[in-house]
């Protein structure tokens, strides 16, 4: 590759990196990732939310939800392929607005749906399949999102907490059945969540082969970076 093509290249990285890092880029994405739901609280108080308002908010939470899973998960191959590190810095948040997402995704069935009977609720998700699935998925995002600070990194030891935070692909994965299981005839959008997790699934399998790889040819394992709440 030509030198001025390389620095370009270079060059291109470090301002996005130097954007990226900005105070405010942080607020930007959150106010962003918060838009979803501001519009379908417009829609519900306005009552734009078709003849099945329930039907429309739960599909709607839940397809943010799937959405927000892929965005966190996509970020440490781009930090890696486009050479900007500075792109963990919003993981985090990205992975808890997935868990708001899911929070109001559950509350769309367990109160307008359910009327907020946890009997009938716990009797439906034994009973239905797709509701099972769904719901094995909210609650292995629970312990994700409780841990997600600085301080249970420190608590759990950065090992443990990477392996624990490995249920996010479990949890994507569930989510992706739940979604096609409820569908009854059109499968193309949890098709195509689906290839997204699939395709992450096996970038990050060859990740590990690569970087297996490296450790035999070096003869020894690196000392890894200590995490943080952010770069774990």
């Amino acid at each position: 590759m030509p030198e001025w093509t390389c620095a370009n290249i270079s060059d291109g990285s470090g301002r996005l990196n130097s954007i990226l890092t900005s105070k405010w880029s942080k607020v930007f994405v959150f106010l962003l990732a918060l838009t979803p739901a501001a519009m379908l609280a417009w829609q519900l108080f306005t009552g734009h939310l078709g003849p099945d308002p329930v039907a429309t908010l739960q599909h709607g939470t839940g397809d943010w939800t799937l959405r927000f899973l892929i965005f966190t998960l996509f970020i440490t191959p781009l930090r890696k392929m486009l050479k900007l590190p500075q792109l963990i810095r919003f993981r985090r948040m990205l992975g808890l607005f997935a868990f708001f997402y899911v929070c109001l995704h559950f509350l769309t069935y367990l109160g307008p749906d359910q009327s907020f009977d946890f009997a009938g609720m716990l009797k439906d998700v034994g009973k239905r399949p797709f509701i099972t699935v769904g719901f094995a998925g909210f609650v292995l995002l629970i312990p994700l999102a409780i841990t997600s600070t600085a301080g249970m990194i420190r608590r759990m030891g950065g090992k443990r907490w990477r392996i624990l935070h490995r249920l996010v692909y479990v949890t994507a994965i569930l989510g992706v059945i739940h979604y096609y299981w409820l569908v009854k005839s059109d499968h193309r959008k949890p098709l195509t969540y689906g290839a997204f997790v699939a395709a992450l699934l096996l970038w990050r399998a060859g990740a590990w082969i690569v970087d297996r790889r490296k450790r035999k040819v070096a003869g020894s394992v690196p000392v890894a970076e200590p995490p943080t709440a952010e770069t774990a």
